[in-house]
């Protein structure tokens, strides 16, 4: 059994919740007590998702890189659930895995508007009600490439710098709001975002994690459910560590 997180009547929106870590976060959520609302750019999935779970979770189509679209979906879990108290930024891409000088312009756009652009987006849509109501945790899914930099892989490497960044400007604007901003950096999980890169790629990630494995989903998940509960009130601006000893700062 999990330790127990207390995120009883807390109300959280999840980007990518439909599968993978977000999915792991989603389930730990709804064991802690919280409501659940998927913001996930493929609908289908997310509601297969939201009915294995229960009544707790609903689902709303969002494409986080677009503000009417990220906007529309605010609205309409405001209006399910009266209002937002955590807001994860988990929905990311990994891109195609090329040399710098290889990678194709319209890639690397593609990876930071998901990865970069959206979490922006969406603290910029969550945020002002959060401060509205003096209460707000966001935490923000970046990535130990982020420290580190991967090679081939420079566009989603930097994009996961950026969530870092984000994450320490915010956590500074509203840190007498009673809002936490804190971010994580995980090392490589086993989901489908290794369906985006290749074998080899696979195995330098996994070179690098002295555990000699990768991290399971639902240890990102217990270290999301920390920052995301009111526990977490001291904590913000910071990058938490998941990386398996990979990076220790």
């Amino acid at each position: 059994m999990p330790n127990a997180i207390d995120l009883k009547n807390r109300i959280a929106v999840i980007t990518g919740g439909a599968q993978g870590i977000g999915r792991a976060a989603t389930e730990r959520f709804l064991a802690s007590g919280a409501k659940v609302a998927i913001w996930d750019f493929d609908e289908k999935l997310a509601a297969k998702t939201a009915k294995e779970l229960g009544d707790q979770v609903k689902v709303y189509k969002c494409d986080v890189g677009d503000l009417a679209s990220v906007e529309k979906a605010r609205d309409a879990t405001i209006k399910d659930f009266g209002r937002i108290d955590i807001l994860v930024n988990n929905a990311g891409i990994a891109g195609a895995i090329a040399t710098t000088w290889d990678t194709k312009v319209e890639e690397w756009r593609n990876v930071l508007r998901i990865n970069l652009d959206g979490p922006f987006i969406c603290c910029k849509a969550v945020v002002p009600g959060m401060i509205a109501q003096n209460y707000g945790r966001i935490v923000n899914i970046a990535s130990i490439a982020g420290k580190e930099g991967n090679p081939n892989a420079a566009h989603y490497s930097a994009s996961k710098a950026g969530v870092i960044a984000l994450t320490k400007s915010l956590a500074k604007e509203v840190a007498t709001k009673n809002i936490s901003v804190n971010a994580i950096t995980p090392a490589a999980a086993k989901t489908a975002i290794f369906d985006q890169i290749t074998q080899a790629h696979i195995d330098f990630m996994l070179s690098k994690i002295p555990r000699a494995r990768f991290v399971e989903v639902k240890e990102v998940a217990a270290l999301i459910a920390f920052a995301a509960s009111e526990d977490c009130s001291f904590t913000t601006g910071s990058v938490l560590d998941i990386s398996g000893g990979r990076a220790t700062y």
